[in-house]
């Protein structure tokens, strides 16, 4: 049997185990490892297995993940959502869709600190939903500008799921982080402008409020939300300009969360310590444990030479490169709708990563774009995960096909953004490019 043939067989029985619903990292770690000794020998595999199960956690990048779950973790203890949401409401709540608005910038904000985009989705359901709905907004754009909103949280630096995709392609972290700020912004800013104009188009779906705030109650809701937003602007321009590596930018995080959930609870009471250590400790093990299999299915599909022919077979298509850019993008977003970032990105980027390079594509640009790519899937029916976990976190009050139907604004908003980067590449290389 051909090493190809072997290679097509493996790639199937992945597949068909995710969709037979079995765990996407023993999928992985089973097909990798049983392939690898179908290729070159029990023994031979044994040892590529000792190899990479070694090389990945004794890497010195993997410290950066487990810091920026247990930043995300303390923001969360701290209540940081909830001081994020008042800020922003007493800012533009009184606009017509301002508490989307609100909720849009927050959720940015509050995303940024936790890098996760159901937890933010979580979060920001519980705080916004219910004051978005008792104010008559309509579920649909209520919930699903919750649901899209939560995506930011993997833009805005600090992200975990950057950090994974700089650990599979083996790209600077750092430059990675850096990159995904700016198309962070403007991907806020661009899903404001879709829930405006959609507001615009049809008043009905969010009245006018009529409550005001003085300048003064608007400054003293900073109180801490703005701590949170000079702890994400350090974190950021401490690396632009070299202060601290990643890793350190994570600790420094974490360490300043932690205070924050201290001067919130008036103690260590309320931090939840030991749940919160835990629940990092469960979460990085989860992204870990989906790597090194990634990895050792990605050891397998080179020696199989699938990884060569499918990369070799794309690149050698007689058309314009941004057709294949079109074709990777629609795959992205098929696959997205199955599975999680990590373990999409773990499962594609051994193929699509080689293939982009050798179309000209900056590594620093397609992790941007991938990751915005991955997070649109993350919304997109029939599964759209951050969709499930609105309705679920709701409390009965929208239904999944509410949450469904006020998308449409939202995910062209991100095809948008997509076209943006494509447009304009520089929106996420300039900050990498000047990076001291």
């Amino acid at each position: 049997m051909s090493s190809l043939l072997i290679g097509g067989i493996g790639v199937a029985a992945l597949f068909g185990g995710i969709l037979l619903g079995i765990n996407v990292m023993v999928v992985l770690g089973l097909v990798g490892a049983f392939g690898l000794a179908s290729l070159v020998g029990f023994k031979a595999a044994t040892a590529i297995l000792g190899t990479v199960f070694f090389d990945t956690t004794h890497s010195f990048h993997f410290s950066v993940i487990p810091l920026f779950l247990l930043m995300g973790f303390f923001a969360m203890r701290a209540g940081l959502g909830e001081d994020l949401f008042e800020a922003t409401t007493k800012w533009l709540g009184n606009l017509r869709g301002g508490l989307a608005i609100s909720t849009t910038l927050g959720a940015a904000a509050f995303g940024a600190a936790s890098g996760s985009s159901v937890g933010t989705a979580t979060v920001f359901t519980k705080l916004a939903l219910p004051q978005m709905l008792d104010r008559g907004y309509d579920k649909s754009l209520a919930s699903a500008s919750i649901a899209i909103a939560g995506t930011l949280a993997v833009m805005i630096p600090p992200s975990a799921l950057v950090v994974v995709y700089g650990i599979l392609t083996d790209s600077s972290i750092g430059a990675l982080l850096i990159a995904g700020f700016i198309p962070g912004i403007v991907f806020a800013i661009v899903l404001c402008l879709a829930i405006w104009l959609t507001v615009l188009r049809n008043p009905s779906l969010a009245p006018q409020e009529s409550y005001s705030f003085t300048l003064r109650e608007k400054f003293a809701s900073l109180k801490l939300a703005g701590p949170l937003v000079l702890i994400i602007l350090l974190i950021v321009v401490g690396l632009y300009v070299g202060i601290f590596t990643p890793t350190e930018a994570g600790g420094i995080g974490a360490f300043a969360t932690f205070l924050l959930a201290i001067i919130r609870h008036r103690g260590l009471g309320g931090v939840e310590l030991r749940k919160t250590l835990l629940e990092t400790i469960q979460t990085s093990a989860m992204i870990f444990g989906i790597l090194i299999c990634a990895l050792v299915f990605s050891k397998f599909l080179a020696l199989s030479g699938v990884a060569n022919a499918v990369g070799g077979y794309l690149t050698g298509l007689d058309v314009n490169r941004w057709v294949i850019v079109l074709l990777v993008s629609l795959i992205y977003l098929a696959l997205g709708m199955m599975m999680d970032a990590p373990a999409l990105l773990a499962i594609t980027l051994p193929i699509t990563h080689p293939v982009m390079m050798n179309l000209g594509f900056d590594p620093i640009w397609f992790g941007i774009f991938v990751v915005l790519l991955v997070e649109i899937g993350a919304v997109t029916p029939p599964v759209g995960i951050n969709c499930f976990v609105v309705q679920s976190a709701s409390n009965g009050r929208v239904s999944l096909e509410q949450v469904f139907k006020g998308l449409l604004p939202f995910v062209l908003a991100g095809f948008a953004m997509l076209v943006l980067l494509c447009l304009i590449p520089q929106i996420a290389l300039f900050l990498p490019e000047t990076m001291l």
